[in-house]
């Protein structure tokens, strides 16, 4: 993300977004209510123990210890980091983004970006106004790709040079580690690391690609050499900025159409992409250089309810829709496949017989389990009670996939009918699939976790359950004394809460990290189950913890002061030092009770500052 968001902005989209709403729209939850608990999203489990909480807007799970506040859900469900689960929540609330003046990082990501932005200037003024790039210009023209479309998807052209790239680079003062980065440029592999640099990308159109909020983050080249051992089409390599199944070609231009007709277009080709959109059919997307993956998948059903397939037409083509049918289902988005005239493809199509035709298409485009079953009766014999089981069978692999009750209700019926099966035989095929329903598993970076002082948490969690005692540590506790720095963080949001009367979620909000590290142990803590069952045992609770801390660190001063003193030469010294290490011996008896220990922490609190916030 380019800039730092607003405190006032973040606040902003937290607001607008309600916890319970956003998982919803993941996770179907089970009911309405305070708190809801259904089956965690990010681990195996039989028993419900992911709870939702609407009061205090955190999720927090029993068995894997996930939870934190609703950008931290988007984290760990969508797999983004912080910039883009706020930059998805914004969209979804109608929040823009507002950045704090002067908080442009200089990150590699930014400084790539920039690179991505400027190449591609770079590669488009060549391709409209360079003589050397009549060719490309001719390559479009013969593929009736207007100057306008050129415009608009920033299509460009690289000279057949080995040093265009490179001079260029130069010329901006670019370093050239960096364009290797960007995958720009390549490293001659002989000669070591000080070897000179050649472009990667040479006598190719340039097709920029764009991620979702439209930044250009890596680049496809289509040869214009006939000859058939030169590769086609050359990708950027994976970078910091481009991971192939984190990008769906044209989706930044598709996005708003797709949130709008609740429907993706879904190709296999760049080409085909820009032949839609300049037909007119704008919520059309394709992966980008790879398979689709569970990640493209994610990404589209933030936008839509359903897809088309809109797919090649040979063997490869169908058998492609067909894999890509299951993901989308085991995502719970609604799927139907286009068929296309042998040999055609949406680009070709839309070229040979205009757009009504491929409208035609896509209106006719059936369900995938008809179009599976279509499939599968020109492979099988489904008159014979083999080739029926086994055509049953794929069908009702298929249908399991869907984790939607309703989908999986209306799928069955309709392979009853299809296959002239009836619906209780399906259903009882179809029950031991659905024993074991697969569930996201937590990212596998997820820390191992930390041991933190018993005590310390404890008192966290008496403090979150009853934060009228927050005074207790206002008054009597310097937070330098708690040793966990995550502990000590969230009291410190606590304090700043009590003190400035501001809601606690908006203090958590506006002090965590990109990690959402303090939201994530602030769902655990106020998610504890309760340590008391009153407000006055609360506040026993709490003046009891903060006179352990306190003896925890007079005991401390105590032993450094017997050490000082068996160590010290002078007689005065050392008889100052064990005076004052038997007045800490006088104390720590005094705070074994709240009465006794009261004054003591009061003379204390005169000379220490207490409860920063």
């Amino acid at each position: 993300m380019a800039g730092i968001v607003s405190k006032t902005v973040l606040d902003d989209i937290r607001f607008r977004s309600d916890i319970a709403d956003v998982i919803d729209a993941y996770i179907t939850l089970p009911r309405k209510g305070a708190v809801v608990k259904t089956l965690c999203p990010f681990h195996k489990e039989k028993s419900p123990s992911f709870n939702v909480n609407r009061q205090r807007q955190m999720f927090h799970c029993f068995g894997c210890g996930a939870g934190g506040d609703v950008f931290k859900f988007v984290m760990m469900y969508e797999q983004v980091d912080f910039p883009t689960a706020v930059r998805i929540l914004a969209e979804k609330a109608g929040v823009i983004l507002q950045f704090d003046k002067g908080s442009e990082p200089s990150s590699d990501k930014e400084i790539l970006i920039t690179i991505h932005e400027e190449a591609a200037a770079l590669f488009h003024r060549c391709l409209m106004k360079d003589p050397i790039a009549q060719p490309a210009r001719e390559y479009l023209k013969k593929r009736k790709l207007t100057s306008a479309i050129a415009e608009e998807f920033m299509i460009g052209f690289a000279p057949d040079q080995w040093d265009f790239t490179v001079n260029w680079a130069k010329s901006r003062s670019f370093p050239m580690d960096k364009l290797e980065l960007a995958g720009l440029v390549v490293r001659k592999a002989e000669g070591g690391p000080s070897s000179p640099f050649y472009d990667r990308f040479r006598n190719r159109v340039m097709f920029p690609i764009r991620n979702e909020q439209g930044r250009i983050v890596a680049f496809s080249g289509r040869t214009l050499l006939q000859d058939p051992k030169a590769a086609k089409y050359v990708n950027s390599p994976e970078t910091p900025l481009f991971r192939k199944s984190h990008v769906l070609y044209a989706l930044d231009k598709a996005r708003r159409e797709i949130v709008e007709k609740r429907e993706a277009i879904v190709c296999e080709g760049q080409i085909d992409v820009i032949r839609c959109h300049q037909a007119g059919f704008k919520t059309a997307v394709a992966a980008q250089g790879t398979a689709f993956t569970e990640d493209h998948v994610r990404i589209l059903r933030r936008y839509a309810d359903g897809v088309i397939l809109v797919f090649d037409s040979d063997e490869a083509g169908r058998n492609a829709a067909l894999r890509a049918t299951t993901l989308f289902m085991q995502s719970g988005l609604a799927v139907r496949i286009a068929s296309l005239p042998a040999g055609e493809d949406p680009d070709t199509l839309i070229l040979k017989e205009g757009p009504e035709a491929f409208q035609r298409a896509l209106q006719q485009a059936v369900p995938a389990l008809d179009f599976q079953i279509n499939l599968l009766s020109t492979r099988e014999e489904l008159r014979t009670e083999a080739g029926l089981m086994r055509v049953c069978k794929a069908v009702l692999a298929t249908i399991s996939q869907t984790p939607n009750a309703i989908q999986r209700d209306v799928l069955l019926q309709t392979a009853a009918r299809r296959l002239n099966v009836s619906v209780a035989a399906l259903q009882s095929e179809l029950r031991p699939m659905l024993k074991h329903p697969a569930q996201r598993e937590a990212p596998a970076e997820k820390p191992a976790p930390v041991a933190r002082p018993a005590h310390e948490v404890m008192l966290a969690e008496h403090l979150g359950a009853g934060q009228d005692q927050v005074g207790l540590v206002e008054r009597y506790l310097p937070l330098t004394l708690v040793s966990d720095p995550l502990c000590r963080r969230f009291m410190e949001a606590l304090v700043f809460s009590h003190r400035e009367h501001v809601d606690i979620m908006e203090v958590l909000t506006q002090r965590d990290d990109d990690n959402r590290t303090l939201s994530t142990f602030a769902a655990g803590v106020l998610s504890a189950p309760s340590k008391a069952g009153a407000e006055g045992s609360h506040h026993q609770a709490v003046e009891g913890l903060i006179l352990g801390i306190w003896r925890t660190e007079l005991q401390r001063r105590r032993l450094e002061l017997e050490q000082q003193a068996a160590t010290s030469t002078d007689e005065n010294t050392h008889d100052s030092l064990i005076a004052q290490a038997q007045q800490l011996t006088t104390d720590l008896n005094r705070l074994k009770r709240w009465d006794t220990g009261e004054p003591i922490l009061q003379l204390y609190a005169e000379t220490e500052p207490v409860g920063s916030g």
